[in-house]
């Protein structure tokens, strides 16, 4: 199996190391933020009428918000 640190997950499979998150959404492209909001997307859509882990809705929170952040600052 993957390093699960190398996408921002920390100790646990269950729990997102923000800062690490952050950082590595920062220095993705935008073509490369754009693959991890749409992956992000299919991570979260319904599956048999369960929710989506939280830790994939926090990341594609944090990927949408870095991707507003930089279309904010081209926009100024």
């Amino acid at each position: 199996m993957a390093d699960l640190r190398s996408i921002g997950f920390s100790g646990d499979e269950n729990t997102v190391d923000l800062d690490e998150l952050r950082t590595r959404l920062r220095k993705m492209s935008d073509a490369e933020l754009q693959r991890e909001i749409s992956a992000g997307q299919s991570l979260c859509a319904p599956n048999f009428g369960k929710p989506p882990r939280q830790v994939f809705v926090i990341q594609l929170h944090e990927a949408r918000k870095e991707w507003n952040r930089r279309k904010l600052r081209d926009s100024s």
